[in-house]
């Protein structure tokens, strides 16, 4: 999976921006080289997606896994790049009042749409009923948001980094990421979730702030920053009940 989305549309954590990239012996990619490796490296199963100029979902089919799926997802304007599997997935399309054949794609995209439009409860509680292992990409073209969050196990990669024109970038390859934005990358967080207007958060420990942590690589130099639990800290708890605490608006009122 891949999505980029240029700097109009989201405000990537600016610890992800290294200056160790001016003096990188690797370049900063523009996007649409890095979707041309994407689309070269699966070049027999790939396809994309762009909306405009300041968005691009690509998504591969391939999976040498007969655990984890590679899935995709487009509804109603909401697009999603879904990687993984959910153990609970037919206790979930029940609970949702979804189809017995919903897949794990379709079913991040109704929880959202519904959570968005109509739901009480933020997205941290909704993640926390996923039970497996995940990670995904989600494109709101109307409301030109953007939602990715990665499962607490750790099975399922994300990486993140910065492209040559400042957009980011989100994969499920980390060589793809880091041959594409230099110094400027890192792991995408374990447990979190990222929303384009209100930044990065755990929905494993929603009380929690997030810290920026400095990161060396083998040669010495500051790459873009992990990002941890701050376990000293403590949010302001998002009401459960209201109009304002739902799936799209989850991080208005944790800052």
């Amino acid at each position: 999976m891949l999505g980029i989305f240029k700097e109009k549309l989201v405000s990537a954590p600016k610890e992800l921006n290294s200056p160790a990239s001016l003096n990188s012996s690797t370049k900063h990619k523009l996007p649409h080289e890095i979707l041309q490796d994407f689309m070269s490296f699966n070049s027999s199963n790939a396809f994309y997606m762009s909306f405009g100029n300041d968005a691009v979902l690509a998504h591969s089919s391939l999976n040498k896994s007969f655990i984890h799926h590679r899935l995709f997802s487009g509804v109603e304007n909401i697009y999603c790049v879904f990687m993984g599997s959910l153990h609970n997935l037919n206790k979930l399309n029940k609970q949702y009042g979804l189809s017995k054949v919903t897949n794990e794609a379709m079913f991040i995209t109704e929880a959202y749409r519904t959570l968005r439009d109509r739901g009480p409860y933020p997205a941290d509680q909704v993640l926390k009923e996923l039970e497996g292992s995940f990670g995904f990409i989600i494109y709101d073209n109307k409301a030109e948001t953007i939602f990715a969050a990665s499962g607490c196990d750790g099975q399922i990669g994300l990486y993140w980094g910065i492209a040559a024109d400042g957009s980011l970038a989100i994969a499920d390859n980390m060589d793809l990421i880091k041959a594409s934005c230099a110094k400027s990358f890192a792991p995408f967080p374990t447990g979190c979730m990222f929303h384009s207007e209100h930044g990065l958060m755990s929905f494993e420990h929603p009380t929690r702030k997030m810290k920026a942590m400095p990161r060396i690589d083998s040669e010495g130099a500051m790459c873009g920053a992990n990002f941890n639990v701050d376990s000293q800290s403590r949010s302001q708890m998002m009401s459960r009940v209201g109009s304002e605490a739902n799936f799209a608006l989850w991080g208005s009122k944790y800052r």
